[in-house]
């Protein structure tokens, strides 16, 4: 896996916006139409039968079309449904335990909220991202404390890995943290609850085309 793999739009599903099996699938086919690059498939239930079958049928589509597939937080399902990684909270379990369940080629990101001393103990864990965030005001996570941007270069300074940034992005607000360095903007509703997602895919992929065309 190479790490220019690992830019551009992050997804992240939302039972909430995507009650069902038809309109998870349609949904993330039209964002993956309009550029998105990474889905992580997040849901928080204790049904097991529908997590299984929603992530194969995530994966399928996901692999079809050339997009990376991740799981939230369930290393077992991951390695169930055939998914290219996990992405893990601070609470959800050991990422050097991950990476030996796992394999060496999955794909195994960390939240870090706004601290780069967790992400700088991530990387040497094996992390294959970080996330960093909430930059804004959350609608997914309204009581997550702010990041300031200024973290950003500060950890692109001394990180290696891929830096997703995540929390209250925007169409109008994410080039700042795409311009402040990260190299993914993790998304939810601004993404999957737009009248268009296709075309709300389109806007937010723009804006790493934007980047590269001014740099």
């Amino acid at each position: 896996m190479s790490t220019l793999e690992l830019s551009g739009l992050y997804g992240i599903t939302d039972t909430g916006l995507m009650p069902d099996t038809d309109t998870l699938l349609t949904f993330c086919d039209a964002a993956i139409s309009g550029g998105l690059r990474i889905l992580q498939y997040r849901d928080k239930s204790r049904d097991d039968a529908r997590r299984f079958e929603q992530a194969c049928a995530l994966k399928s589509l996901c692999h079809r079309r050339g997009c990376l597939f991740l799981i939230n937080d369930d290393v077992e399902l991951a390695l169930a449904c055939g998914a290219d990684g996990v992405h893990l909270g601070q609470k959800d379990g050991s990422l050097s335990a991950a990476r030996q369940r796992l394999g060496a080629a999955a794909i195994i990101g960390q939240t870090c909220h706004d601290r780069l001393d967790l992400a700088l103990k991530a990387e040497a864990e094996g992390a294959s991202y970080v996330a960093f965030g909430a930059f804004f005001p959350s609608r997914t996570k309204p009581e997550a404390r702010l990041a300031p941007l200024a973290l950003l270069p500060k950890a692109r300074a001394q990180l290696q890995v891929p830096i997703v940034a995540i929390g209250g992005l925007s169409v109008d607000n994410a080039g700042q943290v795409i311009a402040a360095g990260a190299q993914m903007t993790a998304v939810v509703h601004a993404l999957f609850a737009a009248d268009d997602i296709q075309a709300q895919a389109e806007r937010f992929s723009r804006l790493f085309q934007i980047k590269t065309q001014t740099h």
